[in-house]
């Protein structure tokens, strides 16, 4: 059980460094008062293509990485009651 323990919370700390990391890499999406003035088209083909970008990946890896987070810290809660 022991080395359950110890393997889940290293997976954990990895998750987690990885997380903040991703985090602090990318950008900030909020246009501002200019995109408020000027609007935006949903329609454009960046808007249609944001996913293949790389802003667009980070994203996924980070609700990604925020899940398995969550998931491991039920986990590790469950393993550490025992």
């Amino acid at each position: 059980m022991n080395i359950l323990k110890g393997i889940l919370t290293v997976i954990y700390v990895i998750n987690c460094l990885v997380l903040i990391i991703i985090c602090l890499i990318q950008s900030k999406e909020d246009e501002g008062a200019s995109g408020a003035i000027v609007g935006g088209s949903s329609t454009s083909f960046y808007e249609k293509n944001k996913g293949r970008t790389k802003e667009g990946k980070l994203k996924r890896w980070t609700i990604i990485l925020g899940i398995v987070f969550a998931i491991l810290t039920i986990i590790l809660g469950i393993v550490y009651m025992l």
